[in-house]
């Protein structure tokens, strides 16, 4: 039998690092605690990443790879059930690499890496989202004033953002357990599409208000 080959130890080091990041905060997981959770040396890991900022950097630049491709998908974007789909999707990626937002201004203040390129992601949220918008008034889901639209991307952009903040301020024990992901993923996405109902046309705003009671979602949408 022929065995099968290791995983690529630099590989794996990512995969790890993500999941302590994750679970304790960026500020809180150390290179020496990164190694023990491996089973490898130190000098192993610094062969691979010689600076925690390396792993950092690593991770984002994944994140931001996926992030664009995800921010593609906005041009399809026709209804509320579109972009029901799209922002869950977007809120799950958001939460794949959570401690890049648990700990956002402490490692903007850190990294000037991170600190320009986050800009570009905010950026291109703002592009997708106004995107987005566009495609639902062109298709007859809502009806926006040209004149709000940039201010209403950014509410938007903000709520992305800052939603996990939100979450941790409200529950910081629990709020970013994998068991409450869902949830959380949920409200963000039904939050950010809040910001919508005004605009909406009945059957879309309607539709909004069937899918919040779907996930089981406490719902206030205005009338």
């Amino acid at each position: 039998m022929v065995k099968k080959a290791p995983r690529r130890t630099a590989e794996r080091i990512l995969e790890v690092t993500l999941e302590l990041f994750n679970r304790f905060g960026e500020p809180n997981v150390s290179t020496t605690l990164i190694s023990a959770e491996l089973g490898i040396s130190p000098g192993n890991l610094y062969y691979h990443y010689p600076a925690k900022d390396e792993l950092i950097n690593s991770l984002f630049d994944r994140y931001e790879q996926a992030l664009n491709e995800l921010l593609n998908a906005s041009d399809g974007v026709r209804n509320v059930e579109d972009a029901w789909f799209f922002m869950h999707t977007l809120f799950e990626l958001i939460w794949q690499y959570r401690f890049l937002y648990r700990d956002l201004n402490d490692l903007l203040s850190k990294n000037r890496r991170l600190e320009t390129h986050f800009q570009w992601v905010l950026k291109n949220k703002a592009r997708a989202v106004r995107t987005m918008l566009g495609g639902m008034g062109r298709a007859g889901a809502m009806a926006l004033d040209s004149r709000e639209v940039d201010a209403t991307a950014t509410s938007m952009v903000v709520l992305l953002t800052y939603w996990l903040s939100f979450e941790y301020v409200r529950n910081p024990r629990h709020a970013l357990e994998p068991e409450n992901a869902q949830s959380a993923l949920m409200r963000g996405a039904h939050h950010v599409l809040s910001l919508l109902v005004p605009y909406l046309e009945p059957a879309e705003k309607s539709h909004l208000q069937s899918l919040a009671g779907a996930y089981s979602i406490p719902a206030s949408l205005p009338a």
